[in-house]
């Protein structure tokens, strides 16, 4: 991990960075927060696979990762300990994901890893909030990324991630259309 990026997760701990995005200063690496309703601030971190092959035939896919838990953080957690690029110690791994896809981890639901509350009755108390939250997640994200256009979007979670990644799929703004420029994959 570049040390810009390790000085602004050390200043995220601090401060709280609402409308922040930033990256890496080859492309490789963006992160930032999306604000899908007043107070809540959820962080994501999306990495540009290395192998990533530009072809209208084929769109590169995307991987949309979500934490089992809930209460789990898909950019600590799953970044670090189970898909991403890099293990706990910083060593790359031997297989990760971005050999096939660019990944984006979601800390979700708001309150858990980097995304927060600005005041605690925002914080989520049902399945369909966090889908909601995640849905304006996705809106945001294809206005900051704009492969994400072009790609498939695999929504993938491990454990009870897994549920609600369904259940964002299978959401009423995803149905109708109300989301447009997305192609969802394995479809």
């Amino acid at each position: 991990m570049e040390t810009s990026a390790i000085a602004f997760l050390c200043l995220l701990c601090i401060h709280g960075a609402a409308a922040i995005t930033a990256g890496t200063q080859d492309g490789m690496q963006l992160w930032g927060y999306a604000t899908p309703r007043p107070k809540v601030n959820i962080f994501w971190w999306w990495y540009r696979s290395p192998n990533r092959v530009s072809s209208v035939v084929k769109p590169w896919p995307t991987i949309l990762w979500l934490q089992g838990g809930p209460g789990g953080s898909a950019s600590g957690r799953g970044n670090f300990l189970e898909i991403g690029p890099l293990d706990l110690n910083m060593n790359p791994r031997n297989f990760t994901w971005l050999s096939v896809a660019d990944i984006i981890f979601v800390d979700s639901p708001v309150g858990v890893g980097f995304s927060y509350a600005d005041d605690p009755s925002a914080l989520v108390k049902t399945d369909s909030q966090t889908v909601v939250d995640l849905v304006g997640v996705i809106k945001v994200l294809l206005k900051k990324l704009s492969t994400l256009k072009s790609s498939p979007l695999f929504l993938v979670g491990e454990s009870y991630g897994g549920k609600i990644a369904a259940m964002v799929g299978d959401s009423r703004a995803i149905r109708n259309g109300t989301i447009i420029n997305l192609k969802l994959g394995g479809k």
